[in-house]
């Protein structure tokens, strides 16, 4: 039976992406001519996640160790897991920030026009592409903006709890001063994984551990940091299996 209903869950997923984006096109479209209109955006932005999830049967439920401040300034770091990880990030984290994404979002109808317009995109097979993707974080971060990095760097195969840590995040953190918030997803990948005959609606668990402090700008600090919010969402992922 799930050979049909999942296969049709999908078909239903991405009609209310596309229904979400028409419902507030005439927003998201002016909003995301100008930077200067980027926070008009990610309001949008987020009432878009929500409509789609909540169309599709998902609710979230997050248990919070620290809240960010309203505004506050931060680099989310949570496991990538799912095509749900956007929609959840942006449902539960309400300080405005930009994605920092592979280039082959910009390929989905709709939604890959407005991603490339209002996020940092990178070339991972592309060393130069890397670094100016860096640089233009470096930027946006000094603007004000926070930043949503999935530090495994692309989904791994799913027997794999969580992919070793990339460092850009971190050093990104150690050297503009940036506070980490460490999420921990535990059931994007469980309720629509990357699996065309499975997926489901569901609760959406979110773990918010203690927010990770950078204390110097060295490769020393960026070690840490990467190590303990490894480690932090590691052990969340691995209490709840």
């Amino acid at each position: 039976m799930r050979y049909i209903l999942a296969p049709l869950f999908r078909v239903w997923f991405y009609l209310a992406n596309f229904i979400a984006i028409i419902l507030l096109f005439p927003f998201i479209f002016f909003t995301s001519l100008s930077p200067k209109t980027y926070l008009q955006f990610f309001y949008f932005e987020r009432l878009w996640a929500k409509i789609v999830l909540v169309l599709c049967g998902f609710r979230w439920k997050v248990n919070w160790a620290e809240k960010p401040e309203p505004n506050g300034q931060y680099i989310i770091c949570a496991n990538h897991t799912s095509m749900l990880d956007i929609m959840l990030t942006l449902a539960v984290f309400p300080t405005p920030y930009l994605f920092i994404g592979k280039k082959e979002l910009t390929k989905l109808p709709l939604f890959g026009y407005f991603y490339k317009r209002t996020n940092i995109l990178v070339d991972r097979s592309s060393l130069s592409s890397r670094k100016m993707t860096y640089d233009l974080a470096a930027e946006k971060i000094d603007e004000g903006l926070g930043m949503c990095i999935y530090p495994e760097g692309m989904a791994p195969r799913e027997e794999i709890t969580l992919a070793p840590f990339k460092n850009g995040a971190f050093r990104l953190a150690a050297t503009k001063g940036v506070t980490i918030i460490p999420a921990a997803f535990h059931d994007c990948k469980r309720l629509l994984p990357y699996d065309n005959f499975r997926g489901r609606p569901g609760v959406l668990k979110v773990d918010v551990m203690p927010f990770l402090q950078p204390q110097e700008n060295s490769p020393e600090e960026v070690s840490r940091l990467k190590q303990q919010c490894y480690d932090d969402i590691f052990q969340s992922l691995q209490a709840q299996k």
